[in-house]
């Protein structure tokens, strides 16, 4: 039996003409870039979110980035984040000139730790970046606590946690500002790149509007230096039909959980994922800590299962930001999730036999360890 890791074409087959007649819309409009789709969109997320301002730019990569831009962030600046994640949250940062500063994770949420961040703030601190990991908030009140205190600026990477709550209040209205990314393989994911940023601050989201476009605000006049990346008004149609399902698509990726918690459980070297008291997690990624996770990953793809390892090196160990000096044992909670980690199947379609045949062959693996 096959179980693949994501499979959108059964989602697509749900809302098919529904999907076709957005696209068919557009393309008979020929209005492409930004445009009233865009706009409706940003409105429909913002509001979502419970916040006033939405800005679609080109990917939550390029959300990240623009934030930290229209923070002014820059050379001499420093931004607090965490090694746990995919790679632009930490480039992003790089790219502007200034340091990112990557503390230790909470072992069991993989989130940041609001106890490392404290001890990460100088003078030089410009903003912090927590994660909103495999789709479950950080600890917002403690992180928000410590940045007022101190006049540091929050902004949200919750490119994989559209949806998830934190005591009541939806990710992206937890900081000064939240990144969306609408990749394909997010709950809410379009037919190629798209992203958002959404925020409370009229002025924030001007800047990034302005920035999103050239660093123009008037068409061949530009204020400052930007960049391009605007959200397509395709992606737009695309996710405002899906937009209409991501709360039952979430909800059937709990179910899904709350099947792989119960059968999981009880099986020795098998550690399930913890959701933190106030958290209502979207399960982006359902990711499990398994003893000899490689030789489980090789035994659930020789038999038609698709996992995958999210993350397999933390980012102070990368090639690319070895500059920053980071070293193996610096960030030893990061470094062992890499080591232990494995995402498997969450999809709301998986069905009743596919669940069974993952519970089943990892039991298979786990116990022949023993």
């Amino acid at each position: 039996m096959e179980v693949r890791l994501l499979d959108l074409i059964s989602q697509y087959d749900g809302i098919r003409s529904e999907i076709e007649d957005a696209v068919k819309n557009v393309l008979e409009s020929q209005y492409f870039i930004l445009g009233p789709k865009v706009e409706e969109f940003e409105k429909t997320v913002a509001g979502y979110c419970g916040v006033s301002y939405g800005v679609g730019v080109a990917s939550g990569s390029d959300a990240i980035l623009l934030s930290l831009m229209a923070l002014g962030t820059g050379p001499g600046d420093e931004v607090i984040t965490t090694p746990y994640t995919f790679f632009s949250t930490v480039s992003s940062i790089s790219r502007l000139g200034a340091t990112p500063v990557m503390v230790d994770i909470d072992p069991e949420t993989y989130n940041i730790d609001p106890g490392q961040v404290a001890g990460a703030v100088t003078g030089k601190t410009k903003a912090i970046l927590p994660v909103h990991l495999f789709g479950q908030t950080a600890d917002m009140d403690r992180i928000n606590e410590m940045a007022s205190e101190r006049g540091i600026k929050v902004i949200e990477d919750a490119c994989q946690s559209i949806g998830a709550t934190y005591k009541g209040r939806k990710a992206g209205s937890l900081g000064n500002a939240g990144c969306f990314s609408f990749f394909p393989s997010k709950n809410l994911g379009g037919c190629g790149d798209g992203g958002m940023i959404v925020t409370d601050d009229e002025e924030f989201a001007s800047n990034c509007r302005m920035l999103r476009n050239h660093g123009g605000r008037e068409r061949y006049y530009h204020d400052v230096i930007g960049i391009n990346s605007r959200l397509d008004a395709i992606q737009a149609a695309v996710l405002a039909v899906k937009m209409k399902y991501l709360d039952g698509w979430s909800s059937g990726r709990r179910k899904n959980a709350e099947y792989y918690g119960r059968e999981l459980s009880g099986i020795n070297g098998i550690s399930t994922p913890v959701i933190a008291e106030g958290n209502v997690s979207i399960f982006n990624q359902y990711v499990v800590r398994a003893r000899d996770r490689d030789g489980l990953k090789r035994w659930l793809g020789e038999n038609g299962i698709g996992c995958e390892i999210y993350y397999p090196v933390p980012l102070h160990l990368q090639k690319c930001f070895s500059y920053l000096g980071g070293r193996e044992g610096d960030l030893p909670i990061a470094e062992k999730a890499a080591k232990e980690t494995l995402a498997l199947p969450i999809y709301t379609e998986l069905t009743e036999t596919e669940k069974a045949h993952v519970k089943d062959m990892i039991k298979e693996f786990m116990e022949g360890l023993d």
